[in-house]
C-alpha cells in the first residue's frame, strides 16, 4: 500500500505534500502510459533563441542520495519565452525511467502565493521529491499535461563524470602542450600551441620589443579565458583556489581524468596545478618580483597561431598573490610522500619569501595593461585589465601572508596577516564579491598559533553576517528566489558568483554552531550547483557539451578563440559538428550587456558603421535576449565577436571554473 512521507521543510513550512508509491502507471486511474510515458511526454513547452523552453526544471547530472530534491515548474510570464506559459496539473510524479513505474507523486506547492519573480519574470511551483532515495534514473513528470523534466540520477557519485570534465578544461587551456586524440578526444586533438619563432618560449618584453638580452623563455600555463593571454595574478589566485577545493575535499579528485599524467598515482589536479605554478615559476625574476602579464598571439585552433607574445614588467600584486599561490603550494605539495613533488615543494616555498620580501620592499609598483589612458603606451598587450586598486593590493598581500604564515609559522607573516584582515572583507560582508578573502581568512583563524580572540571575533562577524544580513540566509529562509539559488546582483559572469555564494554557504555549514543552521546552509551550497546544472530559468545546464556526463541539455555555444564562431568544426554543437569541448563554464546571464556604441554611431562619426568594418553587419542581429530581459534571463547562446560581444555573457574562465569546483567539491564522491 502507499506510503505517506513527512518531506523536508524550508523556512519552518511544508513544501508539498507526497505519496511514495511503486505502480505501474497505468494502476490505480492514473492516466494512460502514452500520455505519461517519458518516453512520450514533451520535455518543452515551445522554442526560443536558446533552444527549448522547459517547463519542468532539474538538476540534470542529478541529485546525492540524501539530499533535498526538488523540481521547479515554471510558467514564463516576463522575457523572451512569455508566450509559453504553461498552467501545470495538480498531478506530479518521479517516474522510473527503468521500469516505467511511479514511485512518488502528489501535489505542487506554488512559490511565492502565485507571483511573478521580478528576477526571472516566471511563476512557479516546487515539487519536492526528497523521499526518493532509491538509485536509479528518473523523470519528474506532470501526469495530466503530458509534461517532463529531462531525465537525472539520483545515488551517490552522480557528480563523478561532471568534475572529471570540469577539471579537464585546465588541461584544454594548457598552452604550449599537444592535446593528442587519446587525452584530448579526435575532436580537440592539436599539436602544441605558442612555440613558435617569437612566441612563448622567446617572448619579448613588451617595453623593449627589440631586445634580444631581454627574450624571455616563459613557455606553459594556462589561457586565462576564452582569449589565449596569461596572468599572473589571476593565475595565482585560481590556484589557491583550487588548493582549498582539493585540501578540503581530496576525495573528490582521481587519478583517473584522462590527461597525460593521469595514473601516476596523484591526483590529478595537483599535476595540473604543478603545470600551472611551473609557468609561475618562469615569470619569477632573480630578485623575486614576478611579471605580470604575459599577451599571446589569437586563432583558432591555438596551434594555428604564429603571432608573437610578449610579457609585462613585474609589480607589487602580481608578487603578492603569487607569493601566496607558491606558499599554498608548499604546503600540499611538501606533505606528499613522492620526493619529486616534496622537492617542488620546497623550491615553492623559497620562491614564496623571495617573491614577499621583494614586494614588501616594492610595495606600490604598477603597471596598467592595454590601457592607453592609464599607461601610455601599453594598448594592445593582453586584454583583460590585471592592475588592481590600493585596496585590492592590501587584499594581495593579505593572501601572501596568510599562506606564508601556514607554511613556516613566522610570527612576521601572522602580523601581517592580522594587520590586514580587519580590511579585507567588507563590514557587513561578505558579499557575492568576497568569498576568496573570506574563504583566507577563515582558514588563518584553523591554524596554529592564533588567539581565541582574534578567531572568536572573526568567526562571530562571519556568522552574524551570513545569517543576518539581507542579502545571505534570509533570501534562502524566506524562499526569495524560485530557483532556489537567491543572489543579490546579476552582473557579468554571474555564474562565477552562483559559485561563489555556494561556497560561502559551505563555510557556514562549517562552521555554523546550530546544527539546524549547518544543515540549512549545506542544502543551500547544493542549490546553486542545481542552479549551474539546469535548474534555472532556461532549463540550461551552463557547463559546455556535457552530453558526455549525462546532461541532455547543456550549453552548445560559448565565447573562445578556439570554439569561435568562424570555426565551422567548433562554433556549436551539432549532429554534424564536436563544438567546444565539454566541462566549460559560461559567463551566465548578464542584465548589463551592451553592444558597442559603433552600431548607432551617426553618420559623420568617425565610428560611423563600426568604422566601415564588415563586422557592422552583426549589428543587426537579434540581441532579445540577451537585451531587454528579465535578469536571469540576460543570456544568448551565440559567440560572435566585436561589436557585439558575446564575451560578456558566454565566455568561460579559469576563474569561474575554479569558483565552480570549490562549489561542487563537497558533493562529489
Amino acid at each position: 500500500m502507499p506510503i505517506i512521507v513527512d518531506v523536508r521543510r524550508l523556512a519552518g513550512k511544508a513544501i508539498v505534500a507526497v505519496v511514495a508509491v511503486a505502480l505501474p502507471l497505468f494502476a490505480c486511474g492514473q492516466p494512460s502510459l502514452a500520455q505519461t510515458s517519458p518516453a512520450t511526454a514533451k520535455t518543452s513547452i515551445g522554442t526560443g533563441p536558446n533552444g527549448p523552453i522547459p517547463a519542468i526544471v532539474v538538476d540534470q547530472f542529478g541529485y546525492p542520495t540524501l539530499s533535498t530534491k526538488v523540481a521547479v515548474i515554471r510558467s514564463p510570464q516576463v522575457g523572451y519565452d512569455r508566450t509559453a506559459q504553461y498552467a501545470p496539473g495538480s498531478t506530479f510524479a518521479v517516474v522510473d525511467q527503468s521500469t516505467n513505474k511511479i514511485v512518488l507523486q502528489g501535489a505542487p506547492s506554488v512559490w511565492g502565493g502565485g507571483a511573478v519573480d521580478p528576477v526571472s519574470g516566471d511563476k512557479a511551483w516546487w515539487f519536492d521529491f526528497s523521499a526518493v532515495t532509491a538509485p536509479g534514473t528518473y523523470a519528474v513528470v506532470d501526469l495530466e499535461r503530458s509534461i517532463r523534466s529531462y531525465p537525472f540520477k539520483i545515488g551517490d557519485q552522480v557528480y563523478k563524470d561532471v568534475m572529471k570534465h570540469a577539471v579537464r578544461t585546465y588541461f584544454y587551456q594548457r598552452a604550449g602542450f599537444e592535446k593528442t586524440a587519446a587525452m584530448a578526444g579526435q575532436a580537440w586533438a592539436d599539436r602544441a600551441s605558442h612555440l613558435g619563432k617569437g612566441q612563448d618560449s622567446e617572448s619579448h618584453s613588451w617595453l623593449a620589443k627589440t631586445d634580444a638580452a631581454q627574450v624571455r623563455d616563459l613557455r606553459g600555463g594556462w589561457y586565462d579565458a576564452g582569449d589565449y593571454n596569461k596572468y599572473t595574478s589571476w593565475t595565482a589566485r585560481n590556484v589557491i583556489m583550487l588548493l582549498h577545493a582539493f585540501e578540503a575535499n581530496p576525495g573528490a579528485f582521481g587519478d583517473d581524468l584522462g590527461i597525460p599524467e593521469s595514473g601516476n598515482g596523484i591526483p590529478d589536479l595537483l599535476d595540473e596545478l604543478k603545470w600551472g605554478l611551473e609557468w609561475l615559476e618562469r615569470m619569477q625574476n632573480p630578485d623575486g618580483s614576478l611579471l605580470c602579464i604575459q599577451g599571446l598571439a589569437s586563432g583558432s585552433p591555438p596551434s594555428s597561431v604564429t603571432g608573437p607574445s610578449f610579457y609585462g614588467p613585474p609589480t607589487t600584486a602580481a608578487t603578492l598573490t603569487a607569493a601566496g599561490a607558491f606558499a599554498y603550494a608548499a604546503k600540499i605539495y611538501t606533505a606528499r610522500s613522492e620526493p619529486a613533488l616534496q622537492a617542488f615543494g620546497r623550491t615553492l616555498g623559497e620562491r614564496a619569501k623571495k617573491a614577499w620580501a621583494w614586494a614588501e620592499a616594492h610595495p606600490n609598483v604598477t603597471y596598467y595593461n592595454n590601457d592607453e589612458g592609464k599607461q601610455p603606451g601599453s594598448g594592445g598587450l593582453a586584454a583583460g585589465q590585471q592592475e588592481v586598486t590600493d585596496a585590492q593590493r592590501i587584499v594581495a598581500g593579505f593572501h601572501g601572508a596568510v599562506y606564508l604564515y601556514a607554511l613556516t609559522g613566522d610570527a612576521a607573516y601572522k602580523s601581517a596577516a592580522e594587520a590586514a584582515s580587519a580590511t579585507v572583507v567588507p563590514f557587513y560582508g561578505p558579499t557575492q564579491w568576497d568569498g576568496e578573502p573570506q574563504d583566507t581568512l577563515l582558514y588563518y583563524i584553523d591554524l596554529p598559533g592564533v588567539a581565541p580572540d582574534f578567531r572568536a571575533n572573526v568567526l562571530k562577524k562571519f556568522l552574524e553576517a551570513m545569517t543576518r544580513h539581507p542579502d545571505q540566509l534570509p533570501l534562502v529562509l524566506d524562499g526569495k528566489d524560485p530557483y532556489r539559488a537567491p543572489m543579490k546582483d546579476y552582473t557579468w559572469g554571474s555564474n562565477q558568483s552562483k559559485g561563489a555564494e555556494a561556497r560561502l554557504y559551505w563555510l557556514l555549514a562549517k562552521y555554523a554552531t546550530d546544527p539546524t543552521i549547518s544543515a540549512l546552509a549545506r542544502s543551500a551550497s547544493l542549490e546553486f550547483v542545481h542552479y549551474i546544472h539546469g535548474t534555472n530559468p532556461l532549463g540550461l545546464v551552463y557547463l559546455s557539451n556535457m552530453k558526455v556526463a549525462g546532461a541532455t541539455n547543456s550549453a552548445g555555444i560559448i565565447y573562445h578563440a578556439w570554439f569561435s564562431s568562424g570555426s565551422r568544426q567548433w562554433k556549436q554543437v551539432s549532429n554534424d559538428t564536436p563544438g567546444p569541448a565539454p566541462g566549460f563554464l559560461a559567463g551566465g546571464p548578464n542584465p548589463l550587456y551592451v553592444v558597442d556604441a559603433c552600431c548607432k554611431a551617426p553618420i559623420g562619426a568617425s565610428n560611423y558603421r563600426c568604422g566601415m568594418s564588415k563586422n557592422y553587419s552583426l549589428c543587426s542581429m537579434p540581441l532579445s535576449p540577451p537585451l531587454g530581459q528579465p535578469p536571469a534571463k540576460a543570456y544568448l547562446q551565440f559567440n560572435e565577436d566585436w561589436p557585439v560581444g558575446a564575451w560578456q555573457i558566454t565566455e568561460p574562465s579559469n576563474f569561474y571554473q575554479a569558483q565552480y569546483i570549490m562549489a561542487l567539491a563537497p558533493f562529489v564522491r
